[in-house]
């Protein structure tokens, strides 16, 4: 069971454990999970010292209230600016600190993005379910957070004051440009519904952990019918349906899907998307899979070398 770490006195909006997803099942309907913005995510396990796919606590929006049971651990936050401080003083984000048994985290008013990650020097104890401990609630697939629960966890010799300079600080912004790749399926549009979709300002209406439904200036319009036989569904994929409205699907999306996707964001943007508020907005920019592949390279050469 390992050392207790914290005792849930709030579990907040929205707290869940989450590693880097559940793969190799969706053959077989199981959805990946994972953290919905796994960059902030695998900065935060690298501050602490942990590997990158280590599980870590998902907050979403409205934080939850904590009290440190261990003597000492290391923990690093990185993500949304969700006000935290430690026994009411403002805690630093994007660095690992530590903190003390007895004291007190708590979040406030969100000030940017949506999600942010906790991470903890040795990594939290957790269900894991077909080889991972994100949490999937749909399937009660994993561990639940809640109030009163201890968590617990493998306290590791712990790295503190590590953090990144500000200029590789990622900026969480109500109104964005995402990278995508167009297809597989533009084919079933027409071409002004092509070109639309890559000039239109696209606003989130309704959004979970599933995807992000999106609202432009009119429909866009298929060339026949609105559905393809059962497919496959890409993380980003952009789904459209009969309503000319699109979806874009995160990390607990269904692996198949029945509407033509007209593109699919690119890997080293969906950060972009997960960490929009509620009415955020989206304008869409053409990339090739060659600039996508690349960058997403550049982005693991560059958290490999932190990792040292």
């Amino acid at each position: 069971m390992g050392q207790p770490l914290f005792t849930v006195l709030k579990k907040g909006l929205y707290t869940t454990f989450q590693d880097l997803g559940r793969y190799g099942y969706q053959q077989f309907g199981v959805v990946t999970s994972g953290a919905m913005d796994s960059y902030s995510s695998q900065l935060a396990n690298i501050l602490v010292g942990n590997a990158r796919d280590e599980t870590v606590l998902e907050i979403t929006m409205l934080g939850p209230a904590l009290r440190v049971e261990a003597d000492a651990i290391s923990i690093a936050v990185c993500g949304a600016d969700l006000s935290m401080t430690v026994n009411g003083n403002i805690a630093p984000l994007w660095k690992s600190f530590v903190v003390k048994k007895g004291d007190m985290i708590q979040f406030g008013k969100p000030v940017s993005g949506t999600r942010t990650y906790l991470a903890v020097a040795g990594g939290f104890n957790a269900e894991a379910v077909l080889g991972s401990k994100s949490y999937y609630a749909k399937a009660k697939l994993g561990t639940e957070i809640k109030d009163g629960d201890i968590l617990f966890g493998q306290v590791s010799i712990f790295r503190k004051n590590t953090g990144l300079s500000h200029h590789l600080i990622p900026s969480f912004d109500k109104e964005v440009k995402v990278r995508a790749i167009p297809g597989p399926h533009v084919n079933y549009f027409t071409e002004d519904a092509v070109k639309q979709f890559f000039s239109d300002t696209y606003q989130t209406v309704q959004g979970d952990r599933m995807g992000y439904r999106l609202k432009g200036t009119k429909p866009l319009q298929h060339k026949d019918k609105a559905e393809i036989a059962s497919d496959a569904i890409p993380l980003g994929g952009i789904q459209v349906p009969s309503n000319g409205e699109p979806i874009v699907l995160l990390a607990d999306r269904q692996t198949t899907g029945g509407y033509p996707r007209i593109a699919t964001v690119i890997s080293v943007d969906i950060y972009k998307i997960a960490q929009l508020p509620p009415g955020g907005k989206i304008r869409f920019e053409r990339c090739s899979i060659e600039i996508a592949h690349e960058l997403y390279k550049k982005r693991e050469i560059f958290l490999q070398s932190l990792q040292g």
